[in-house]
């Protein structure tokens, strides 16, 4: 057994995740992102922590309630999460005129890449774990192989989104299969620290 095993700080996309793991399978959303996490490492590496990039969904109360279920069964593992912003706009064609609403989350990668760099400034990790396909994410994967280059950043792509920009700057790479996402699943039913307890949303 190490005796020095390498620490691994995991840095999560959570929208990327969510909308990866839903374009084709189903029955998984209730993910424990710790245990997928600690279940992903080998087995001279050690867990440092777990980051949670994402941001509160508006303008739909069924949705928030349920975002805010899942965030909830999220504090009890330790996750430190981490909030961007969920920016209401609106689409127009340009043809036709016809506009429509929509959503769109911003500050995400920004916020990835300064605690990328930040965490490898005060070398609290020796591997960063990237989950996320999100090619915006590139200059900060390069910044710190440049910068830090006895570290690694492994990319962990979601279901559907595998990158080839993305994959082409980290050490390594690989796609998380269903039966990782399957295996990480939290109890149906979850205490909290306050005693009240919380049940997986009986829709989606």
């Amino acid at each position: 057994m190490n005796s020095n095993p390498e620490r691994v700080q995991v840095y999560i996309d959570g929208f990327n995740l969510y909308f990866g793991m839903t374009t084709r399978l189903k029955g998984i959303k209730w993910l424990n992102i710790y245990a997928l996490s600690q279940n992903l490492l080998k087995p001279d590496q050690t867990l440092i922590g777990v980051k949670y990039f994402t941001s509160r969904v508006s303008n739909h109360p069924a949705k928030e309630k349920r975002q805010r279920t899942y965030l909830d069964a999220i504090n009890t593992t330790g996750t430190e999460i981490i909030y961007g912003h969920y920016k209401s706009n609106r689409t127009l064609c340009n043809r036709c005129g016809h506009s429509w609403a929509g959503n769109e989350e911003k500050m995400t990668d920004v916020n990835i890449a300064v605690h990328l760099l930040t965490d490898a400034l005060e070398d609290t990790y020796d591997t960063a774990l990237l989950i996320s396909g999100d090619s915006d994410l590139v200059p900060s994967i390069l910044a710190v192989h440049s910068k830090f280059p006895h570290k690694r950043v492994i990319v962990g792509f979601p279901p559907e989104r595998h990158n080839n920009s993305v994959r082409n700057v980290a050490k390594g790479s690989f796609i998380i299969g269903r039966n990782s996402l399957v295996n990480a699943q939290f109890p149906n039913v979850i205490t909290l620290v306050n005693g009240f307890q919380i049940s997986r949303p009986a829709e989606w």
